[in-house]
């Protein structure tokens, strides 16, 4: 089994702790919870699309009070500029110099609230911080936290005055996936807890950034064999040719897959990657980097269709 570290947590522990907490307020997202922790854990970042209502904006925030870390919230307009995400330089007029003044993305979480609303212009302006955790402003590069989580919201069913992510930046997502509607029982549930007011105004953190680095070096830890490194390329290669697509996925993908399923077997309690959980991460890595054709399209063949029935076809390994 996975050793705990000094404080005697191990990274499974952890993950108990934050998914629990964060389940006090999630009702019956259980699955959800798990895929947005595993890119937590493994370094990528989450695009939520889901309709009006079901939870996304709640999930961010719920993950954001459980761990003791800096937080911001950016609301995604389209008369929002990349200045008001990354800082502006303001001259002061005492010191006689331009002083930089952080913007929101110098945080450890951020969620950004309905990205595709915003302008291609202000969208790029996270490109480079998710891609490589800096940003440039004024001809100097700037680093950003040793912690940085995007997590990203958009509306599918609203498509006056947004903008469609272009294919880089979704790339950029380590995962993609939606909450979809409960059980009615949940529902019920979620009723109940909210007479007296809202769950998430009495979560509390429940772990650090020392426990969350804890949790992301013991996610590093874990083995991953030759023949499923084989196996994950082989998925991810696979789309590169598969009918209907325009374009596959890249080796960011195999990566994005490698590290979120090595940490979902650590949330296992594994010390090693299995097949089981490649497959249960694969549409989510993979599904929202494929370019379908027009064709596809009409034809009703979907993104995660494709990824599915790779998955069928592949020889698992033994």
């Amino acid at each position: 089994m996975i050793q705990a570290d000094v404080s005697g947590l191990s990274g499974k522990d952890i993950y108990h702790k934050i998914a629990d907490n964060i389940a006090t307020v999630m009702k019956g997202q259980t699955a959800a919870i798990r895929k947005l922790l595993a890119a937590f854990a493994s370094g990528g970042h989450v695009l939520l699309e889901d309709y009006p209502g079901t939870g996304k904006t709640t999930l961010a925030k719920a993950l954001s009070l459980s761990v003791d870390a800096k937080f911001k919230r950016i609301q995604f307009t389209p008369d929002l500029l990349p200045s008001d995400i990354v800082g502006v330089s303001i001259f002061d007029q005492r010191e006689g110099s331009f002083r930089f003044h952080e913007g929101p993305i110098f945080a450890n979480i951020i969620l950004a609230d309905e990205i595709n609303r915003a302008s291609p212009r202000t969208q790029s302006a996270l490109l480079e911080a998710m891609a490589e955790s800096q940003v440039s402003v004024d001809g100097n590069l700037r680093k950003l936290q040793d912690l940085f989580f995007v997590i990203a919201t958009q509306n599918p069913v609203e498509s006056r005055g947004t903008y469609p992510l272009p294919e880089a930046q979704m790339d950029r997502f380590a995962v993609q996936f939606n909450l979809g509607y409960i059980s009615p029982e949940e529902e019920v549930n979620i009723l109940s807890a909210q007479i007296q007011g809202h769950p998430i105004d009495r979560i509390q953190p429940c772990v650090n950034l020392h426990d969350i680095f804890t949790l992301k070096e013991q996610v590093k830890r874990v083995r991953v064999s030759q023949e499923l490194k084989r196996y994950i390329v082989d998925i991810v290669n696979a789309t590169r040719t598969a009918g209907g697509v325009q374009l596959g996925a890249s080796p960011r993908a195999s990566i994005a897959l490698m590290k979120v399923a090595q940490a979902l077997a650590m949330f296992d309690g594994y010390e090693f990657v299995t097949p089981e959980q490649i497959q249960e991460i694969a549409v989510p890595v993979i599904a929202h980097r494929l370019v379908m054709d027009s064709q596809a399209h009409f034809a009703g063949t979907t993104a995660m269709n494709v990824v599915e029935d790779i998955l069928k076809s592949l020889t698992v390994p033994a």
